[in-house]
């Protein structure tokens, strides 16, 4: 019997304390497991920013003396506060509403893009995007402001006596919208889009091109186009209708899903859980009571009346999508209720404080009737847009916009106030939309060519990004073969 020979060992790495400066790096990284891909690594460069926030620019309240909170004080900040917290609670809305309108097989992917979105943009906007869009000077008059990093969170006597909100709670409600800008792209790049090159975007949008056009309107009497007398009371252009371009382009450079078109001819891919997408668009409707009351940035006697004029639009669009959905397909389509009631609301969002009551439902009712064909053009022009997230926040921001200048009771063109506000809104949501998809090209042009595109491979789609993403599945005991 021969004599067994040794098992050859692999050569031993080289010992970290033996490495030179230069290669301790790339050695260490090596030992630590899940550090080999570039995904990997771009979640790693994220550390110096956040060590920077923590460490060297970090902003401590300052300790002034303050006069006795009065009630207007706390009432406000109060307010308000709660209303972030609506607002922030959107996101369960949008993350359930996408992922019961899509594939069981992405599901998982949906989950995470819509809750890390979030950690995002609170991220991007609190180290430069609050300072580019708030409380900042002016670099070009009207145009960009820029005002360093992070925000100052110093409560002044002024503030209390006065009533006014403090930084803290006037960050975490604008926050609150970037957040949703950028939750929308998610809705239209959905089950095809990678996860790393999504979450760059995302940073980008909350951190740079959303504050910029955001300062042109929400800066009162400095923004040019506040100074021109566009309105846009809680944002269907400034954080609706500029997420859905910024995600449509994104849609159209990405392409279809495979399967969605065939010979042309656009083809139904149902979503896989439609109580889980109900559910969402009922959280979203109740989300809304914080975007629109909430933009009023104070407790008065106006917050009620908003709040009754949200909820009008949104029953408008939830009548006539169904009503319309059953006059072209024959049937009652939930799908198209849910769209309808989020058009509703996306269309009153931007004049909710100045239709009357009877308006705002019909502007609801309208924009219901635009979700369902629009939804239809989109699919005409060979744009996969998974769950109609353009046809809602695109398509019906823009209505919305364009309602101001109809039914406001002060300057619409119903009401005996002539063209002149209309005119306006035009030039707003031309003005943003451009601002949205030209940058939003650029962004997603560069990305792609950075990380050697933003799609998928065929066989991670086919099989599903919660594997092919994540390694995980939404619903491991249920899986059928064809998801």
């Amino acid at each position: 019997m021969s004599t067994p020979q040794p098992i050859p060992r692999r050569s031993s790495p080289r010992r970290l304390q033996q490495a030179s400066l230069l290669e301790a790096p790339s050695l260490l990284m090596g030992r630590l497991r899940g550090f080999s891909s570039h995904r990997s690594l771009t979640w790693l460069a994220c550390v110096p920013i956040a060590l920077a926030g923590l460490g060297v620019f970090n902003l401590a309240a300052h300790a002034a003396e303050l006069p006795e909170l009065t009630p207007a004080f706390l009432a406000n900040n109060g307010f308000i506060l709660f209303c972030a917290a609506l607002v922030i609670f959107m996101n369960a809305g949008f993350a359930m509403v996408e992922s019961g309108l899509c594939r069981q097989k992405n599901a998982v992917n949906i989950l995470a893009k819509n809750l890390i979105v979030f950690a995002l943009a609170a991220t991007a906007y609190w180290f430069i995007g609050y300072k580019i869009m708030y409380n900042a000077a002016w670099v070009i008059p009207g145009w960009l402001k820029f005002g360093g990093l992070f925000f100052d969170p110093t409560v002044t006597p002024e503030m209390v006596t006065e009533g006014k909100l403090v930084p803290s709670v006037d960050f975490l409600f604008q926050l609150a919208f970037a957040g949703t800008a950028a939750t929308i792209v998610s809705g239209l790049v959905a089950e095809r889009i990678k996860f790393g090159e999504f979450i760059i975007f995302s940073l980008i949008l909350c951190g740079i091109l959303y504050p910029i056009s955001g300062s042109w309107q929400w800066n009162v009497g400095e923004g040019w186009l506040n100074k021109l007398g566009f309105i846009d009371f809680a944002g269907s252009t400034v954080v609706h209708s500029f997420g859905a371009w910024a995600g449509l382009i994104g849609a159209m450079l990405l392409g279809p899903r495979i399967g969605k078109f065939v010979d042309g001819k656009p083809q139904a891919i149902p979503g896989h859980n439609l109580a889980i997408a109900t559910l969402g668009c009922l959280i979203l409707w109740l989300g809304w009571y914080g975007f629109n009351p909430g933009s009023m940035l104070a407790l008065n006697e106006q917050v009620p009346y908003i709040a009754v004029t949200t909820t009008l639009g949104g029953a408008g669009g939830g009548i006539s999508a169904t009503l319309f959905s059953q006059f072209t397909g024959g049937k009652p389509d939930l799908s198209m209720t849910i769209n309808g009631i989020l058009a509703g609301l996306v269309g009153v969002t931007a004049g909710c404080d100045g239709f009357s009551m009877p308006a705002a439902w019909v502007i609801g009712f309208i924009a219901g009737i635009l979700v369902v064909y629009s939804v239809a053009l989109v699919d005409k022009l060979g744009i996969d847009d998974p769950v109609g997230a353009w046809s809602v926040h695109g398509t019906c921001g823009i209505w919305g916009t364009l309602a101001v200048g109809l039914f406001n009771l002060d300057k619409g063109l119903f009401t005996g106030h002539g063209f002149t506000q209309l005119g306006y809104q035009i030039v707003g949501a031309v003005a943003i939309g451009l601002f949205s998809i030209i940058t939003s090209w650029i962004a997603w042009t560069v990305i792609g060519k950075i990380f050697g595109g933003i799609r998928v491979t065929e066989q991670e789609e086919l099989e599903g990004l919660d594997i092919g993403e994540h390694g995980m599945e939404a619903y491991p005991d249920f899986v059928s073969a064809s998801n």
